[in-house]
């Protein structure tokens, strides 16, 4: 008889969050991964940043300004603790939806002023964490209020119909991570994305569309995209400038929410830039056997005599003490290691 592979409905939530409002944007996002639950979803994706919101003033005022930092301060009173009460909220709802959750968060670290992370946080249906992936590279005015993400962080996580992966709006389009996925054998890729791009960028719902389907076409999974969308709420925090104002308004602007399968065919979406809801797709993965029977990047087609990638996931500790010189080393937090340390990429087996 042989085996058999699933068929496993997929949700990507396109919406806002209560902007600034960790608390409520906590609770809306509970409400939606309950809705997606009720509707048979078993992997529920969030757009970047959804709680308690993606950094978009950066788009519209200068690091130095005086309502862009008054926000940052917002954002870090705001942020996420894992773990913490909003990601138990979180786990409960995941749990009763028996469903993966992966959802987009500004995280910061316990007992800190201003350390913080632009974070995908993976959840299992027992309500269990899995794990997290950190921004590697924060883009553009992320740079100004989050620090780059662990390498520990970086790649898939196990779950009852294989491995899944997250990465965040430009990380998408970086070769040597969708390579790295795509050779832990990652059969869903959770894309996630901001609200908007910045007034001079070509529409964030082109570009994730392309990315989305690019990356199906590499790795021949299936890719739910979920986008952020701009509301009242925030275009009135934002900026009162007209100019700024129609922008925000814009139908193109955001949005573009899309399910892709590894054949690189539309399942569902995209949405449009001013609608919220969720989209749902039901992932054959016999499509993926199917795609990789013609092209596996992680098997035979491809070729480790001439191409290989190292991923270092090893953490870097930030404070070094010496008791007494290199043997007494002590790395705060991260276990014992050598400063300067690089691994070493072994030598080709000959032929």
């Amino acid at each position: 008889m042989g085996d058999e592979y699933p068929v496993v409905r997929g949700a990507a939530v396109q919406a806002s969050p209560v902007f600034m409002d960790r608390e409520a944007t906590t609770e809306k996002a509970c409400a939606l991964i309950r809705e997606a639950g009720s509707n048979g979803a078993r992997i529920i994706a969030f757009p970047e940043g959804f709680i308690p919101a993606h950094p978009i003033w950066f788009h519209f005022h200068s690091g130095t300004d005086a309502h862009a930092t008054k926000l940052s301060v917002e954002l870090f009173k705001n942020s996420v603790e894992i773990p913490g009460r909003e990601v138990d909220a979180l786990c409960e709802a995941a749990g009763e939806a028996e469903a993966y959750v992966v959802v987009g968060m500004c995280e910061k670290t316990p007992g800190t002023f201003g350390t913080m992370y632009n974070t995908q946080l993976f959840i299992g249906p027992d309500g269990s964490i899995l794990g997290k992936h950190q921004k590697l590279v924060p883009t553009v005015g992320e740079r100004l209020v989050h620090r780059p993400g662990g390498p520990e962080t970086f790649g898939s996580f196990m779950t009852d119909f294989g491995p899944i992966s997250g990465l965040m709006c430009g990380e998408n389009s970086n070769p040597l991570a969708i390579f790295a996925l795509t050779a832990e054998n990652t059969r869903v890729h959770v894309m996630a994305w901001p609200n908007h791009f910045p007034k001079i960028s070509v529409p964030m719902a082109d570009v994730a569309l392309t990315m989305a389907k690019s990356f199906a076409q590499m790795s021949k999974a299936f890719v739910l995209s979920a986008a952020g969308i701009v509301d009242d709420r925030m275009r009135s925090m934002l900026s009162d400038r007209p100019d700024d104002l129609d922008f925000l308004s814009r139908e193109d602007v955001g949005g573009g929410s899309v399910i892709v399968a590894p054949d690189t065919r539309i399942l569902a979406g995209p949405l449009g830039g001013n609608a919220e809801g969720i989209i749902y797709a039901d992932m054959d993965f016999e499509i993926g056997v199917r795609m990789k029977l013609r092209h596996d990047l992680a098997g035979h087609y491809n070729r480790p005599d001439v191409f290989r990638l190292l991923v270092n996931r090893t953490p870097a500790g930030l404070l070094e003490t010496y008791d007494e010189g290199f043997d007494g080393l002590k790395i705060e937090g991260e276990p014992k290691t050598q400063p300067g340390y690089i691994p070493q990429l072994p030598s080709p087996e000959p032929s």
